[in-house]
């Protein structure tokens, strides 16, 4: 998406006016899913802080603060022209003033937002959730100990798999029937975590079975972990897309124009039936066990804005 911004320094435009009265703080790097839109907002922010002196912010000021020959070079990236290769994204980083932590997490923002292909785009929006609970554990905005309490995707399904029949709980033989869609490691830990969380509990003669609920308490989970699990379980959907048979799938989509009333009630629907679905499958479970473990994911998402 492009932004239009003035083409002149001297004379700024209507629209530059208007963003610089409602921008009156230096932008944060992590509420920002447009990389554009951040390097657009930060210009913003830097002419209306040097407003008064002798020597306005200037698209001039950011290449000498870059090393970048182009006096024009921001602008061109603002508005979609250029793209930044990942010495630029060096470059530029500097010339924000990001530290180390925040140049990766920029270098993250810029490849998502630069990737032409659904798939790239989903990974590295993947990269870029992690690098940004990381960063938020390390300032003390999320506690170790929430992170460690969200189970992670392969998590979920060692855990469903204690309800699949003829199931080996050998690491190898996990990783395997998973089909590799993580390493040996990650199966390792994640199923030491269940055992010793006692979500998973093991019987004298070796088998595994159910313990506690997981992630009971989930509510209190802070919301930056909240997605990037379910960041995580989007993108199995899209790698089953190209990976799995279609008989063994089932993906539909529905594009649709709804009043508000109609988007809250069809919310509140899919609710219902995902809570229906798991105490019916739960209760049958308990009976005999599945075949297979699935994923269903509901995604439900504006595509638009009002034009009101």
């Amino acid at each position: 998406m492009s932004t239009t911004l003035s083409t002149t320094e001297t004379k700024t435009s209507s629209r530059l006016v208007s963003q610089l009265k409602k921008l009156n703080h230096k932008p944060v790097l992590g509420a920002y899913t447009d990389f554009r839109r951040y390097l657009f907002d930060f210009y913003s922010y830097k002419k209306i802080e040097t407003a008064d002196s002798i020597r306005p912010y200037s698209y001039a000021h950011f290449s000498a603060a870059a090393d970048i020959k182009s006096p024009n070079y921001l602008k061109l990236i603002i508005e979609g022209q250029r793209n930044l290769s990942g010495q630029m994204i060096g470059k530029f980083s500097r010339a924000l003033g990001l530290t180390k932590s925040e140049t990766e997490e920029f270098g993250a923002l810029v490849m998502y937002g630069q990737a032409k292909t659904p798939t790239e785009r989903n990974q590295y929006l993947k990269v870029l959730s992690e690098i940004r609970v990381q960063n938020k554990i390390r300032e003390g905005k999320i506690e170790s100990e929430a992170f460690e309490s969200v189970p992670s995707w392969v998590m979920w399904v060692l855990y469903a798999m204690a309800e699949q029949e003829g199931v080996n709980f050998d690491v190898d033989a996990l990783k395997k029937v998973i089909s590799h869609r993580a390493s040996r490691e990650e199966v390792q830990a994640s199923l030491n975590n269940l055992l010793e969380r006692g979500e998973l509990v093991q019987s004298e003669d070796g088998k595994i079975s159910k313990g506690r609920e997981l992630m009971s308490g989930g509510q209190n989970v802070p919301v930056e972990l909240v997605r990037k699990l379910q960041a995580e379980l989007i993108y199995l959907g899209l790698e089953s897309l190209f990976q799995d048979r279609p008989q063994d799938r089932e993906f539909g989509a529905l594009t649709l124009a709804l009043t508000e009333k109609e988007f809250e009630e069809l919310k509140f629907e899919v609710r219902q039936l995902r809570k229906r679905w798991f105490k019916d499958f739960s209760v049958k479970r308990k009976i005999e066990k599945g075949d297979r473990v699935f994923q269903i994911n509901f995604q439900l998402f504006p595509i638009t804005r009002s034009c009101k």
